[in-house]
């Protein structure tokens, strides 16, 4: 990824957590408000939507967390060398060429057929999944490099 695509990615990211901040607070202080009502029905609505300021900081610090390790990874294949070019075609609003994309996902398919223990196998999976377009399946398979990857250090 480009600098300046990655800076503005981050900010991006940043603008959501702060947006979803304030989501988080002003729905807090109803669920707050609901709760100190008394009535029978206010405390079962403020507990049910206390759970969403809940949810949403749990998915959020997921989601960074999740982001870092990813990073994490991008480096350390920078740093082996192994760090694939994103040099696909791309349409002039930045989309992917999705016919290029398929044609680079079968080996990343076929290499973690081949080693299905390797992290960077996973991780190039991910990647190819992500070009196609397949983000749920994208996720999958990076989370699966990390995982792979943080057994493979605690293992050393």
């Amino acid at each position: 990824m480009r600098p300046s695509l990655a800076r503005r990615s981050l900010w991006a990211a940043i603008a959501l957590i702060v947006l979803l901040g304030l989501y988080v607070v002003a729905v807090g202080e109803r669920g707050l408000l609901l709760l100190r009502s008394g009535e029978p029905v206010g405390i079962a609505l403020g507990a049910a939507v206390a759970v969403i300021p809940l949810m949403t900081v749990w998915f959020i610090v997921h989601e960074v967390r999740q982001a870092r390790a990813v990073d994490r990874l991008t480096g350390l294949l920078a740093d082996e060398g192994a760090l694939e070019v994103d040099d696909l075609p791309r349409s002039p609003g930045g989309r992917i060429d999705r016919t290029v994309a398929a044609d680079r996902f079968e080996p990343a398919r076929e290499a973690v057929e081949a080693e299905p223990e390797s992290w960077r196998a996973w991780y190039r999976l991910g990647w190819a999944y992500d070009a196609a377009g397949d983000r749920r399946r994208a996720r999958e398979a990076l989370r699966t490099s990390v995982r792979l990857e943080r057994g493979e250090r605690r293992a050393r």
